[in-house]
């Protein structure tokens, strides 16, 4: 039976449909593999080879793998919840009642969400002190560096945006601390609260706006950046340095000696 199994599954990989799908071809050669990868829009990111020591845990404490595990969690359970809330003010808050006691399975869903974003702010500090602390922010890693950091700001702000739209007191209240807060920022402090907003207290704009980002942009410039991390990391060689590794030179003064080709 396994194979009956396998030569079907040899005979579709052989169609035209197939190949033109993946054009890498059959094979189980490291060419074959090297090509699947680097043919693939979603492989390409990550190297075709990595060093034994980068799989085990303790490198990594697989902290970068759970946190992007959340963040596609996020996504899963996100989009559900979105068929079952209007960003208005009358409706949001009945809306997450709704969600608590008259949706199937609703609750769960939506503790499943909010757990998840809790998780995932923990691991991405997790990851940037792992990050810190093996030194993997030096060159050539350091715009990588950069990266993460930004990664760090973006999944704040997700879960500050997220934190208005159940429109209940504490969420109310939370939003209205964090927006005077900065309105202090001296110079442009009054022109970010009423970017943050859309005016000058909380209200259906604001819910509006943090909606559209918490649902929309911030998720997609999370996706985006992402991307060039993962795709960065194959491009520095892997995740941490090692001995075996050129290290960075600073240029200096060519000795005469190579200037003139001529070795005492």
């Amino acid at each position: 039976m396994a194979k009956t199994i396998a030569s079907y599954f040899d005979e579709l990989r052989g169609t035209r449909v197939w190949r033109s799908v993946f054009r890498s071809g059959t094979g189980s050669s490291t060419l074959h593999r090297a090509l699947a990868v680097q043919q693939n829009v979603f492989l390409h990111l990550f190297s075709t080879k990595v060093r034994t020591r980068m799989l085990s845990f303790s490198t990594t404490w697989y902290l970068g793998t759970l946190t992007f595990g959340t963040f596609l969690l996020l996504v899963v359970t996100g989009i559900p919840l979105m068929f079952y809330y209007h960003p208005s003010v009358p409706q949001a808050y009945a809306d997450t009642k709704d969600l608590e006691f008259v949706v199937s399975s609703g609750l769960f869903l939506r503790n499943l969400h909010r757990w998840s974003a809790h998780a995932m702010v923990f691991l991405v500090f997790a990851h940037m002190f792992k990050v810190f602390y093996r030194g993997a922010y030096r060159p050539p890693r350091e715009f990588n560096w950069v990266i993460g950091v930004i990664l760090l700001l973006i999944t704040l702000l997700l879960s500050y945006t997220g934190y208005l739209l159940p429109w209940d007191q504490l969420a109310f209240w939370a939003i209205t601390v964090g927006s005077n807060i900065a309105s202090a920022v001296p110079v442009m402090g009054n022109k970010v609260h009423f970017l943050m907003l859309g005016g000058n207290v909380v209200n259906a704009n604001a819910l509006l706006r943090f909606y559209v980002l918490h649902c929309m942009i911030l998720p997609l410039v999370a996706i985006l950046f992402v991307a060039v991390h993962f795709w960065r990391i194959r491009k520095d060689g892997g995740l941490y340095s090692h001995q075996s590794e050129p290290q960075t030179v600073t240029a200096g003064p060519v000795p005469a000696a190579a200037k003139g080709g001529q070795f005492q």
